[in-house]
């Protein structure tokens, strides 16, 4: 089955808006890969799921963890992403695109309010639809369908 892929444009904050979806899929029961776009943006977003909310902990860790496969949500920068332990929910928080992607059941793109993140994320919308994937766009800032 193909992915689903939903892009979130327009984003003021692409790691508070991560976190905020993360959690809402998190309570859902979804299992989650995160792909950072560098080991810097992975630690920022690292320390925010850990401080973001005091009673809403998700717990997470590092793709290369021992216990990678028993934790919900995974996180890994672009180029260490080959070998997902769970497939159901993609983050994107990179520039191209990610390793096995059509494996997972979700994509999500959050993308930001830069030019060149714009213009990336146009390159990926192309090559999703080329694959004929299903894509849904949302304005994060204004929180609407496009």
């Amino acid at each position: 089955m193909a992915p689903r892929v939903q892009f979130y444009h327009n984003t003021p904050d692409r790691l508070a808006l991560t976190r905020e979806l993360v959690a809402n899929a998190h309570q859902r029961g979804r299992r989650i890969a995160i792909r950072c776009a560098d080991a810097a943006q992975l630690k920022r977003l690292d320390q925010s799921l850990w401080t973001a909310e005091p009673l809403s902990f998700i717990p997470h860790v590092a793709i290369d963890s021992a216990l990678a496969a028993e934790t919900p949500v995974v996180l890994a920068a672009a180029g260490d992403d080959a070998h997902w332990p769970h497939t159901d929910l993609l983050f994107n928080l990179a520039d191209d695109l990610p390793a096995n992607y059509e494996t997972f059941r979700m994509l999500i793109e959050i993308v930001g309010q830069d030019d060149a993140e714009k213009h990336a994320a146009r390159q990926r919308w192309a090559a999703y639809r080329q694959c004929g994937y299903e894509l849904k766009a949302f304005d994060a800032e204004r929180r609407v369908a496009l």
